[in-house]
Order: structure tokens, then C-alpha cells, then sequence
């Protein structure tokens, strides 16, 4: 069975002041585009191919559409509560990872038995914003 990877996409775009909040939309796509390669590659150290990879999108970022290999979900209110209920629903059984710097959120998922780490896990490394 694949891992799942969930990717906080507010708590990543946001870990990097580049101007992101003059268009969030389009900031989420831009992450949204940067993932695919981790679905088939995996995240070196972390987790081995296959993956699949889920990014959790909220407020003006609601309406990013999936793409090949990276599965787009609009949380209805909270972002963080909606995290959790996917990782309660879909992460039993299979390695989870949730991709976030937000310190309440990566307790409550790790109550259920993810794994976190990080932004530059999938935002910074190669992956479409260069640098660290």
C-alpha cells in the first residue's frame, strides 16, 4: 500500500515571504505543481516510492484542481482540522506523513499516529522554489 503524504499547503506556501500573499491561489498551484515528482520518486529520507500525495488547501486557495499524482483537497473551514480528519479516515493501516511547521497541528496528527516533517521536505529543495 502507498504511504500518504498530506501536505499542509497554507503552513508551506507561507514558510517562505515570497510575495505569496498577493496570490494565494496561485501560490498553491505553484506547490501543487512542485509535488508529482515525490508521488513516483519519494522523499528522499523519509519515505520510499510510491506515494500518495495529498495537498489540503483552504480559504483563497479553495478551487486548486488535483493534477496527475497529487490529489487536491478544499477544506470547507478549518485547513487543519480537515488534516486530521483525513489522517484519522485514510492514514490507518499505511505510513502517514504530514508536511506542516505549525506546532498544534503536528501534535494532533502525531496523536494518531503520523509521522511530520517539515517544509523544505517537498518546498525548497529542487522543488520548484530553489534554495535551501
Amino acid at each position: 500500500m502507498d504511504s500518504l503524504v498530506i501536505v499542509d499547503a497554507a503552513n508551506v506556501v507561507g514558510s517562505v515571504p515570497d510575495g505569496w500573499w498577493r496570490d494565494r491561489h496561485g501560490a498553491a498551484e505553484r506547490l501543487r505543481d512542485a509535488l508529482p515528482g515525490y508521488a513516483a520518486d519519494g522523499l528522499p529520507g523519509l519515505l520510499a516510492p510510491p506515494l500518495e500525495m495529498v495537498l489540503v488547501v483552504e480559504g483563497a486557495a479553495r478551487g486548486v484542481t488535483s493534477v496527475e499524482g497529487v490529489r487536491v483537497v478544499s477544506a470547507g473551514g478549518s485547513g487543519d482540522d480537515r488534516i486530521v480528519e483525513l489522517v484519522a479516515q485514510e492514514g490507518g493501516g499505511r505510513d502517514c506523513l504530514v508536511v506542516t511547521a505549525d506546532r498544534g497541528l503536528r501534535e494532533r496528527v502525531q496523536a494518531l499516529g503520523a509521522r511530520v516533517t517539515g517544509p523544505r521536505a517537498v518546498w525548497g529543495r529542487g522543488g520548484g522554489r530553489g534554495g535551501a
